[in-house]
């Protein structure tokens, strides 16, 4: 890592994301799934032909009402990013889900996660003015005791929801942040 504090900052609008960014979660999302991480791919390996059009079409839907790129530098190179979003949907529109929460394999247990989620937390309540947040965690990986330390709960399991290979299924692990 790049000596520097920790900058975290909000992307709201597509032409925000400049080409420089836009390599950079491609890159950061290629390393965290090949390395196992549970980021949206789940049979690595990948490349750039599978991450580069799930990068474009997340950057596509940025609105600032509806989802919100939180990305995490220092020294001027990404360490790590996610996504919230909210369903427009009337019944929903009061809670935000996260996705894609992304650190660089190398940076782990540096605290960059769980500045990210604790940042989003913020804007969530004080701009998006949502209620809780939601999320959906790969069992088995250690993620529930990761957001358990950051405040969220556990509030239901899919058992065996997840089939990573023949004889490796996994939970899905339901969590939720509320208050904000």
């Amino acid at each position: 890592m790049n000596s520097g504090t920790l900058d975290l900052r909000q992307v709201t609008t597509p032409d925000a994301v400049t080409a420089q960014l836009r390599q950079a979660l491609i890159d950061c999302w290629i390393e965290v799934t090949n390395a196992g991480g549970a980021a949206g791919f789940p049979f690595p390996p990948i490349d750039a032909t599978q991450a580069a059009p799930a990068v474009d079409s997340l950057v596509a839907g940025l609105a600032p009402e509806r989802s919100r790129l939180v990305v995490a530098s220092t020294g001027g190179d990404l360490v790590g990013w996610l996504n919230v979003r909210r369903d427009p949907f009337a019944l929903t529109a009061h809670w935000g889900t996260l996705h894609h929460v992304q650190t660089r394999t190398s940076l782990r247990g540096l605290g960059i996660g769980g500045a990210l989620v604790n940042h989003v937390r913020g804007i969530a309540r004080d701009e998006m003015e949502l209620e809780q947040l939601h999320l959906a965690a790969r069992g088995g990986v250690g993620l529930e005791d990761f957001y358990g330390r950051l405040g969220w709960k556990e509030i239901g399991r899919w058992p065996g929801a997840l089939r990573l290979a023949p004889g490796d299924d996994r939970d899905e692990v339901l969590m939720i942040l509320t208050p904000l």
